[in-house]
């Protein structure tokens, strides 16, 4: 996995160069030319955002969860918790000699310790929404049959979810609602950038190599933001019976920020982002399903794995933390609860 994300890495920081040395040549380009019309072309295109309207960010939520409320109300049906791209639900890197790493970090404890029935996940890492969403029906089916259930899911867990309850349609128990929290709705162009400084040449080698290593592939192609709009979208319908909210997440990552490149590169494109999800993407179940936009928030903050430096820099009081990924879960956890789900 880390070679993988090695290799996600070069493609983006290869795209960063393009694009500066593509700016760099518009602006000598409009010093010189400035008394005729600047030409178009569909590179130059890509160097911006496709929609003035994806700088909207709806209602900004800036520091809602940097506490704890005094009380949380319980939801009627237990949560799943639904992973996103890579994803798992406890990694023991050594058996039993050290506690396990959480996906969900500190999230599940706190749903337990206030009361909260919750059901963790796991499905393939690296595997196609349709392989994903066929795992994740077992999961839910084994955990929770003859219950409803309400879904909350991080970023590619809500194409998964979606494609269950849209295509599966599962009969052995029921989904009352699902919140997705930054999930690629309209897909991703850091998938985009990613897919295409590979090439199509080099890309069938490396899919090759990665199933040599039983590493799944059907993910990556499926995030693209074509896939999801022209093929995913319009045979993935909601289901009326069920309640959809969203979140999305806008950040302006640090120097240190593992995030950086990719929001930058982004920006350009899709406008707000968390550093791999847009919050033109995001957005799902119409004005009164979409919550709100987490602001100076990380796609990784999101499920508690706050950057370290950022912790740190928190604890000497040099920066303020205005988001607490505790909190937040909680709160959604109270807002099922008062829609009476």
């Amino acid at each position: 996995m880390r070679w993988l994300s090695s290799t996600s890495c070069r493609a983006l920081q290869l795209s960063a160069h393009r694009l500066k040395r593509a700016r760099c040549y518009n602006l000598n380009f409009a010093r010189d030319e400035s008394s005729q019309t600047r030409p178009s072309s569909d590179d130059s295109k890509e160097d911006k955002p496709l929609d003035p309207n994806l700088a909207d960010l709806g209602h900004t939520i800036k520091d809602d969860f940097a506490n704890f409320q005094d009380r949380y109300d319980t939801p009627k049906h237990p949560i799943v918790l639904a992973h996103g791209l890579m994803g798992f639900d406890e990694l023991r890197l050594v058996g039993q000699l050290l506690p396990g790493i959480q996906y969900w970090r500190g999230i599940t404890d706190a749903y337990r310790q206030n009361g909260i029935e919750v059901i963790t996940t796991h499905v393939p890492s690296t595997g196609s929404i349709e392989e994903r969403a066929k795992v994740l029906h077992d999961e839910i089916k084994t955990k929770a049959a003859g219950k409803d259930v309400n879904i909350v899911a991080h970023s590619m867990g809500g194409l998964d979810s979606r494609y269950l309850i849209s295509k599966i349609q599962p009969q052995e128990y029921a989904v009352k609602s699902l919140t997705t929290i930054a999930t690629p709705h309209h897909g991703s162009s850091a998938a985009d950038i990613i897919l295409r400084e590979i090439g199509p040449d080099y890309l069938p080698r490396l899919y090759a190599v990665l199933a040599r290593m039983n590493i799944g592939t059907g993910a990556f192609a499926q995030l693209s933001r074509k896939y999801v709009c022209d093929d995913f979208n319009p045979s993935v319908p909601d289901d009326k019976s069920v309640r959809y909210f969203s979140y999305g997440a806008s950040a302006q990552p640090h120097i240190f920020s593992v995030f950086r490149i990719s929001h930058d590169l982004m920006f350009e494109l899709e406008g707000p982002n968390d550093g791999l999800v847009s919050v033109a993407s995001s957005r799902w179940g119409g004005e009164d399903g979409y919550k709100g936009t987490l602001m100076g928030t990380t796609h990784l903050d999101l499920i508690n794995w706050t950057n370290r430096i950022k912790r740190v820099a928190a604890a000497m009081h040099l920066v303020k933390q205005d988001f607490n990924a505790i909190a937040f879960y909680l709160h959604i956890a109270d807002m099922l609860a008062t829609e009476k789900l």
